[in-house]
């Protein structure tokens, strides 16, 4: 397990799936460095 962000952290370069098959790169595909990210884990 890794550790928690805090205030001030700058966030990891990850790279996630999209549901139509594409990939998305975090941060670097984000259009601002203001911006807020939702992780929705879908139901179970």
């Amino acid at each position: 397990m890794t550790n928690k962000l805090q205030p001030g952290d700058m966030f990891p370069d990850i790279t996630l799936n999209t549901i139509d098959g594409g990939e998305i790169n975090l941060p670097a595909d984000l259009d601002s460095p203001f911006t807020a990210v939702l992780f929705y884990r879908g139901h179970w």
